[in-house]
Parts: structure tokens; C-alpha cells; sequence
């Protein structure tokens, strides 16, 4: 049984990140990656891609603050900068296995505060509710405003649809098709982990309990603004980036806007951080506003490599500082 339960864990580890790499071989299959150093050393501008990292840490603060405001009804009033360092730390340890961020926030919360962990989760339960719903309002109203730029989009090169759609590869067919398999894979087993839970009383109170929290929520103005900050800091965390290239700085905010909600729709699929299926479908919304294929595969590629290495550090200053603290406190 423990054999049984290490295999589950280690494939629990290995697949997602496997399959990311899958996604990314087959993208960069021939790539002359000469071009990301010369890119790097002399194609790029730095100072835009150091200021975009300033808003993927605000992200992260604006949403620790905003998890005090569904915690404190509950009677639970953990510190804000330990309700940062725990969003810090989640999103690093998702880097090594998707999803684990939740219970690992939640984990921080209990170990230095005290905090009940079935409750945070809740509250967890309800933030992720709250940013779907958001995600999807602003997905259907970019996409709604962009029905007649496509269609001049189309009108203007000569092409439609249809034909398009032709030029879609066989494999990128394929790989599309995947990744939403995967998606309602994943989703199966996540309403069934759910469901596993639900067996157990005193959590789902606890977690019951904490996605109720929002009714309770003192200052509903304050918990719209840090919503709204953390998404805004996302979006300006992405398309500050644009500035970095010649070949994106001038696609404007309508194509920001769409290729960052398809990237954000992407990293549904349970990779680390979206290796793969972010580079996929932000690099075929580029392509499909005219950026060369070549241009739109260095941009997601040094984009997210980048962004990405933003998370680690993050996580272990939050170790450093959370283990300091608990020496000094002892």
C-alpha cells in the first residue's frame, strides 16, 4: 500500500511536468535557440522586463491582503505579511507540483498562526470561485468586442475561417485536442478529491464555513479593490513585456487583452505554471494577429522563462524570512 501510494505521488509529480516539456518539444522542435541569447544579449530591453516583475509581486501581495478580509470573519486574524509570505510560498510549490499551493498556503497559515486549516481552505475555495467568474466575465466581454476586429482581420489579409483553421497543423490539432482532454481529466479527478473530502464532517464544515465567509466580509469595498488589483497587476505583470521587442511593442492593449486571457484559460491544464499549454496558446493568438511564428515562440518562451524564475525567489526569501522568524520567536 505505502509502494502503491509512492508511485502515485511520484507520477502525481512527474506527469504534469512531463507533459509540459512534451508541449514544449514539440513547439520548439527546430528552433534555433542562438536567437534567444543574441535576443537576450542584444534584442530585448531589460529595464521593461525588471519593472513587469514589480507587478507580478504586487499580484501576489494584493492577494494575501485580500485572504485577511475572508479570514476575518471567521474569527481568524493572521498577520498580513504571513498571509503574503503563505502566497509566496504557494505559488513556488506549485512549481514542483500543480495545485499543491492551496494546501500549502493554508499549511503556513496553520504552522505560524494558528489559523484553522479547514477554514482557509474554505476561504481558498471561494477566492478561486470569485477569480473564475472574473476570468470568464472578461474573457466574454474581450472576445464579444473583438468579433468584428477578426472579421477585418480576415477581410484584410484575404482569408477567412475557414482557411485558417486549415492552416492549423495536423498536430496542433492534436495537441489542442489534448490539452482539453487533459482539462476535463483533471477536473474528473479534482470533483473527486472534492468528493473524498466531503466524506470527512469536520472539514467540510470548516470549509463550508470559510467559502461562506465572503457574505461576512467587513469592507466589501476593500476586498473589490485588492480583486481588482491583483488582476490588474497580472495583466500589466504580462503586457509590460510587450515593450521589451520590437516585434510585440507595438500590437497594442486589444491583443494583450486576448492572448492574456487565453493564457489564462490555458494553465487550467496541470503544468507547472503553465509550462506548455501558456506557450501554445498565447504564441497561436499572436500568429494570429500577424506576429511571425519565430517572433511569437522567443516571446513566450523568454516571457515566461523569466516570470517564472520570479516565483522561486519569492518562495525562498518567504522561507528565509518565516524561518528567522520562528527562531526568534521561540
Amino acid at each position: 500500500m505505502t509502494e502503491n501510494k509512492g508511485i502515485k505521488r511520484a507520477l502525481n509529480i512527474a506527469f504534469p511536468i512531463l507533459l509540459g516539456l512534451a508541449i514544449l518539444w514539440w513547439m520548439y522542435r527546430g528552433f534555433d535557440f542562438n536567437r534567444i541569447s543574441d535576443t537576450l544579449a542584444h534584442g530585448m530591453n531589460w529595464g521593461w522586463m525588471l519593472f513587469s516583475l514589480v507587478f507580478g509581486v504586487m499580484a501576489q501581495v494584493f492577494r494575501g491582503l485580500r485572504w485577511t478580509q475572508t479570514l476575518e470573519p471567521l474569527g481568524e486574524k493572521p498577520r498580513k505579511s504571513t498571509c503574503i509570505h503563505a502566497i509566496f510560498l504557494s505559488y513556488a510549490s506549485s512549481l514542483i507540483i500543480p495545485r499543491i499551493g492551496e494546501i500549502t498556503r493554508c499549511g503556513v497559515l496553520t504552522r505560524h498562526e494558528g489559523t484553522s486549516f479547514s477554514k482557509s481552505l474554505g476561504t481558498v475555495v471561494t477566492e478561486r470561485i470569485i477569480d473564475t467568474l472574473l476570468v470568464l466575465f472578461i474573457a466574454g466581454v474581450v472576445f464579444l468586442s473583438q468579433v468584428r476586429i477578426f472579421m477585418d482581420f480576415f477581410a484584410k489579409t484575404g482569408t477567412n475561417i475557414g482557411t485558417w483553421l486549415h492552416t492549423f497543423t495536423t498536430t496542433g490539432w492534436i495537441v489542442t485536442i489534448a490539452l482539453g482532454v487533459i482539462t476535463i481529466v483533471f477536473l474528473w479527478f479534482a470533483i473527486r478529491r472534492f468528493a473524498f473530502m466531503a466524506k470527512i464532517k469536520s472539514t467540510v464544515d470548516g470549509i463550508k464555513t470559510g467559502i461562506t465567509s465572503l457574505k461576512d466580509v467587513k469592507n466589501i469595498w476593500l476586498f473589490s479593490a485588492y480583486t481588482i488589483g491583483i488582476w490588474l497587476s497580472y495583466f500589466l505583470h504580462y503586457y509590460i513585456t510587450f515593450f521589451c521587442f520590437d516585434f510585440t511593442k507595438d500590437l497594442g492593449i486589444i491583443v494583450a487583452l486576448v492572448s492574456f486571457i487565453v493564457g489564462s484559460i490555458a494553465v487550467i491544464v496541470p503544468t507547472p505554471n503553465g509550462m506548455g499549454p501558456w506557450h501554445f496558446a498565447v504564441k497561436t493568438i499572436f500568429v494570429l494577429y500577424g506576429v511571425k511564428d519565430i517572433n511569437a515562440e522567443t516571446f513566450v518562451l523568454i516571457v515566461h522563462t523569466i516570470q517564472t524564475a520570479l516565483i522561486p525567489v519569492l518562495g525562498v526569501f518567504s522561507l528565509i524570512v518565516l524561518g528567522n522568524r520562528e527562531k526568534a520567536e521561540a
